[in-house]
């Protein structure tokens, strides 16, 4: 018998927000091969959003799972963002039903309000989306549903305090980011079993990042053990929290499905040893001056100047992490060639009220800016 809700469930999840592409497109053939290999390896948790993407990451699940296997032997997510692409309570509810539409699911294992924090919160209250997924589950269109969260601690007890039948909490969780003050994870884990709820884990890798940590880091992994990738220290690290449903990681190749599910096949919590290791990693990455950007692109939706802010700040990251200046100088002419370059930001403001990590995303730019020249 479960002890917590969702402990039976294998600790690996398939992230489905950056899957390979092909052409600019997603690739539907590697996506197929993906996916069989992660069901072959008895995993089963698969998440989507009605925003990733632009839907496509739905229709993929669609033609990569939903059309080729039973429905009872997976479970799948998704999510309803009330303020990205809702302009009224219609157009945010239509979300739902668009996305029973797009991935032909039928219902929904977990469906989640997508990514609440201080700012934008309310919305949810304003269009009643807490009251319209409680519908949808006693239509039986949804089996278990809850939120996914970036916001403040002081938030995260509040809304657990006032929905208190939300049954499950998603939030960013990893090594880099759990003494950080803006993503406080630590903090907002400790808030969420308090409440007695289970977590789904997203960014265990930070958005690919701490899948190359910096030298320093690598240093001290690769001598407690030099077979194990870094992304494996990353997603372990968060699978061997307690109250976990399962542990998201976004993969784009058959690499790097191949490599998760080596050692997630057969989950083994981390040892002492080992937690110490993540301790000393957690000591260097705390004096790190690298951009928290974790490639979301939410902040790119509505830039103005169409500024591809992750790919400028991929680069500058290049150069703060591992000293690669003109790598990360050529990186920045590819990514502003055909889009606005840093020196073009007006300043205002769109992408910091989006951004999730909480980036001083326009003074970042500015910075860029002065270092790449334009």
């Amino acid at each position: 018998m479960e002890t917590y809700f969702g402990e039976a469930t294998p600790k690996l999840g398939f992230g489905l927000m950056r899957l390979p592409k092909k052409n600019g497109k997603i690739d539907i053939e590697q996506t197929k091969k993906m996916v069989d290999m992660f069901m072959d390896a008895g995993q089963t948790y698969f998440d989507t959003a009605y925003v990733y993407d632009g839907g496509d990451s739905e229709k993929a699940a669609k033609a990569a799972l939903v059309d080729r296997y039973p429905r009872e032997s997976y479970t799948l997510a998704t999510k309803l963002c009330a303020w990205m692409g809702a302009s009224s309570e219609k157009t945010a509810k239509q979300q739902f039903y668009t996305s029973l539409e797009r991935t032909g699911a039928g219902y929904f294992d977990y469906y989640l309000l997508h990514a609440l924090q201080d700012g934008n919160y309310k919305m949810y209250d304003k269009y009643h989306i807490w009251e319209f997924v409680k519908e949808q589950k006693q239509k039986g269109l949804i089996r278990h549903w809850g939120f996914s969260f970036h916001g403040s601690p002081g938030l995260l007890d509040q809304l657990l305090t006032e929905h208190p039948d939300a049954e499950f909490v998603q939030l960013q969780l990893n090594y880099a980011d759990w003494e950080n003050e803006k993503v406080a994870a630590r903090a907002n884990y400790e808030i969420a079993r308090k409440h007695g709820r289970s977590i789904v884990v997203m960014e265990p890798v930070k958005g690919g990042s701490l899948a190359d940590p910096p030298t320093d880091v690598q240093k001290i992994f690769r001598e407690a053990a030099p077979d194990a990738s870094f992304a494996s220290w990353a997603i372990r690290f968060a699978a061997s929290l307690e109250g976990i449903i399962t542990v998201l990681s976004g993969m784009s190749d058959t690499a790097q499905m191949e490599d998760n599910l080596s050692y997630m096949r057969d989950f083994r919590p981390l040892d002492s040893a080992e937690r110490d290791v993540i301790r000393k990693a957690q000591e260097i990455m705390t004096g790190s001056r690298a951009i928290p950007c974790t490639a979301c692109h939410y902040c790119t939706a509505g830039c103005p100047m169409n500024i591809p802010i992750p790919e400028i700040f991929g680069a500058r990251n290049k150069q703060l992490l591992w000293g690669r200046l003109e790598e990360g100088r050529e990186d920045y002419e590819a990514a502003v060639e055909k889009c606005g370059a840093a020196s073009d930001c007006i300043v205002c403001g769109q992408c910091e009220r989006a951004c999730p990590q909480q980036i001083n995303v326009t003074e970042r730019l500015q910075e860029c800016a002065g270092v790449f020249g334009r």
